[in-house]
């Protein structure tokens, strides 16, 4: 099995190979055909998120190294443990990553991916950046029939994502146009999200003009710049006083507080981003605005399920893919890291 594995945090991937492992018990070997390169893996890379103010979150702990990062995998099931049934060798899949340990009082309320003792792939336990990754039980295998396999796996993350965030504002997502900050691959899975969920082309908001372009082209309503002079007084007259919902796929200091300051009352933003950074708001604000500022963590394994139901059904516009070998895992990073993706790059192990 070849890996581009994390050999210490912040060094490049390096290939490292192991013995293909025989699945026990429930498990089950998948042979990756596409993994997609998400923002969160830069952090893991890095070993930890930024908090503001010169602070950090260590994420190196319980991680042993050499790891695999990927967690947006698609491909075919290779071999079967002995108990793992209802699954045949050769069916094509796509793989829920957000496992958890099965007992805690979230994954018991069906919440699994906010477990308090994780088993991520990709996250704790080694992912999708190679030519194989091991999944413990066929519940976490999706059938992906009828959906782009080059994107079937980014939308068990980008696109879950995406799909959580957006029916966590519910029937503000009704009352008019949404506004979507920052046009990544997440940010671009929502913009296609909210035309179908929503019925109503949203705005969005991103510091680059091509990816401002990029999502006008995609339907969206109207695109603004944030960090323009001046740009909450444009927005709001142009917009008519603001929105309902916004939906910050940045996470970033500059985002949440444009996303906040254009809320109408009674309003929500919900936060998914983790660029890092810190927000503060005057306390009276909350109250005397009604507005809600929540974070959110991609979804349960029946929001997976329900997501790539409306992507079967044709509601759910395509975004742009870069399809690259696996040995173009650290260009990949890189590239994200500057901020030169539009839509998601690929891995094809």
């Amino acid at each position: 099995m070849k890996r581009q594995s994390i050999t210490a945090y912040g060094a490049p991937l390096e290939e490292t190979n192991v013995p293909l492992p025989v699945p026990q018990g429930s498990e089950v070997l998948v042979k990756v055909a596409h993994c997609g390169v998400c923002h969160s893996d830069l952090h893991l890379h890095e070993g930890h998120f930024e908090l503001g103010g010169g602070k950090q979150l260590d994420v190196k702990d319980g991680r042993e190294l050499p790891f695999t990062l990927g967690h947006e995998i698609e491909g075919t099931v290779e071999a079967c443990g002995p108990d793992a049934s209802g699954v045949t060798v050769g069916e094509h899949c796509v793989v829920y990553p957000w496992i958890g340990c099965g007992t805690c009082p979230n994954c018991e309320y069906g919440e699994e991916h906010l477990c308090e003792r994780p088993r991520q792939i990709g996250i704790q336990v080694d992912g999708g950046y190679a030519t194989h990754v091991m999944v413990p039980h066929p519940r976490y295998l999706v059938d992906c029939t009828g959906v782009p396999r080059e994107l079937a796996g980014s939308y068990m993350c980008s696109g879950l994502t995406a799909f959580g965030a957006l029916e966590r504002l519910g029937n503000l997502g009704k009352r008019g146009p949404i506004l979507i900050v920052g046009l990544g691959g997440v940010g671009m899975m929502g913009l296609a999200f909210a035309k179908a969920m929503f019925g109503i082309a949203p705005y969005v908001a991103d510091i680059d003009p091509a990816k401002r372009e990029a999502a006008l082209a995609a339907g969206a309503a109207a695109a603004f710049d944030p960090s323009e002079q001046g740009i909450r007084r444009t927005f709001m007259k142009e917009t008519g006083g603001g929105v309902f919902g916004a939906i910050d796929f940045v996470g970033a200091e500059g985002s949440l507080n444009f996303a906040q300051s254009v809320l109408r009352k009674s309003g929500k933003v919900v936060v998914v981003g983790l660029m890092g950074g810190a927000f503060s708001l005057p306390i009276p604000m909350f109250p005397l605005r009604g507005i809600a500022v929540e974070g959110t963590y991609v979804g349960t394994l029946d929001q997976a399920k329900r997501m790539l139901d409306m992507v079967r059904e044709g509601k759910v516009d395509s975004i742009p893919v870069d399809l690259r070998p696996l040995s173009e895992a650290n260009q990949s990073l890189d590239d994200l890291r500057a901020g030169k993706v539009t839509g998601r790059i690929v891995l094809t192990p």
